[in-house]
């Protein structure tokens, strides 16, 4: 069947495949530790409870029509007091805008930004950047990371890369990594954004930067750093993505905002307006009610972001006493959001079977059916397959679960020879 040549090239999330497999042996009565998902167990992890009224509220007050095409006014008071408060971050209501979730929200970004060609920058591994990049039919400039850097770009790694690109695509805290840009790293970025924008002349397009943040409530000891703050000049330049999916664990609440220079905001609020993807009215009235009121909000971030901390805390030494025991594993110490990093260095090693661990697809789908562990692959973070680096996100088990794991995963690859 003949269809359009974008749906045709189009490739499916490897995180969906993964899931899909783990979801049908889940269904065959298999323990599966599941964590493939930048998701969360809402039995274990209820959004707020104040949230959940004012929701029900709403419904039953009948806010069932549609919102205005940017979002409901209450709610954008509230974003940006709450930007005010949170990060000394001065926008007005008119220069946010309100989605069903971030997704929307980075899409329009790109697609207001983006011409057929146009580059674009952005670090591997990083979340979906490839996909909106092709949906956009821009030159992708993926620019890999490392280790010592904890698979963060720095200045020198993207500096050749930004003459003539319309758009760099940074997140912090970082999906699927879990790691977050210090300060220093984060200055001499901007930096450079700076200096190319003051090379372009007025009648070229600026360089933009779409600045993912999330994921900055859920920071462990460390501080989020915006552009924004560090370079008020960069207010003309930056559209932020953020919302309440993952701070609230509200994934299936479906509000997210982007906030930034009013006439980029007001092209993506045309653009969303044609697709139709509004938050839900009486969740937005909701979220407003619920932001107004500091004290319940930083109470539940607070006791949300422990639970993760100590979740992702209990991963980590795990992994870091099976490396003491001589496995070939490392994690990266979390700072910030829903993921651990892991390595495991078992590319090439023999199966019980016989046969050889191919890639890290391969890896992945041998523990899922050995151990009962379901990890993601950096590959489907734009890296090789052939990079043994997994994200592990534990918004979707209980501390229970991920220690009772630990000893299959260990059993798994002590079978690889």
């Amino acid at each position: 069947m003949k269809v359009s040549k974008i749906a045709q090239n189009l490739i499916g999330s490897e995180i969906i495949k993964i899931g899909n497999q783990v979801n049908e042996l889940k269904a065959q009565g298999a323990e599966i530790a599941n964590l493939t998902i930048g998701d969360l167990d809402s039995n274990i992890y209820p959004i707020p409870a104040q949230l959940k009224e004012e929701i029900q509220k709403a419904y039953q007050n009948n806010l069932t029509n549609y919102p205005p095409a940017n979002g409901l006014l209450s709610l954008r008071k509230s974003v940006s007091k709450d930007l005010k408060n949170r990060w000394n971050l001065e926008y007005s209501a008119e220069e946010i805008l309100i989605a069903g979730g971030s997704r929307p929200l980075i899409y329009a970004t790109f697609k207001t930004i983006v011409d057929d060609g146009d580059k674009v920058v952005y670090p591997i591994p990083s979340w979906n950047n490839n996909h909106y990049a092709y949906l956009t039919n821009a030159e992708k400039i993926e620019v890999e990371t490392s280790l010592s850097n904890n698979f963060l770009p720095t200045a020198e790694d993207l500096k050749p890369h930004l003459e003539g690109a319309v758009l760099l695509a940074l997140c912090s805290p970082l999906n699927p990594t879990g790691t977050m840009f210090t300060k220093e790293q984060l200055t001499e970025i901007c930096k450079l954004v700076l200096e190319e924008n003051k090379k372009r002349g007025e009648n070229e397009k600026p360089l933009y930067l779409m600045y993912d943040q999330i994921y900055a409530m859920l920071t462990f000891g460390q501080k989020h750093f915006n552009p924004v703050s560090l370079f008020p000049e960069l207010k003309e330049y930056t559209i932020f993505i953020d919302g309440t999916s993952k701070c609230f664990a509200a994934t299936g609440v479906r509000v997210g905002w982007s906030f930034g220079p009013a006439a980029v905001i007001d092209k993506m609020k045309a653009l969303l307006g044609h697709v139709g993807a509004w938050a839900p009215k009486p969740e937005q009235q909701a979220v407003s009610t619920f932001l107004n009121d500091t004290e319940s909000v930083e109470l539940f971030v607070n006791d949300f972001k422990g639970k993760i901390a100590e979740s992702l805390s209990v991963l980590h030494h795990g992994i870091q006493d099976m490396k003491s025991r001589g496995f070939a594993v490392e994690s990266i110490q979390p700072m910030g959001a829903l993921y651990l990093t892991i390595e495991l260095n078992y590319l090439g090693k023999t199966k019980p079977d016989g046969s050889s661990i191919v890639d890290s697809s391969d890896l992945v789908f041998y523990l899922i059916n050995e151990a009962g562990v379901a990890l993601v692959p950096f590959s489907a973070f734009g890296n090789s397959r052939n990079m043994p680096w997994f994200r592990a996100s534990v918004g979707g088990l209980s501390l229970n679960e991920i220690q009772k794991m630990l000893p299959r995963l260990e059993n798994a690859l002590s079978k690889l020879s």
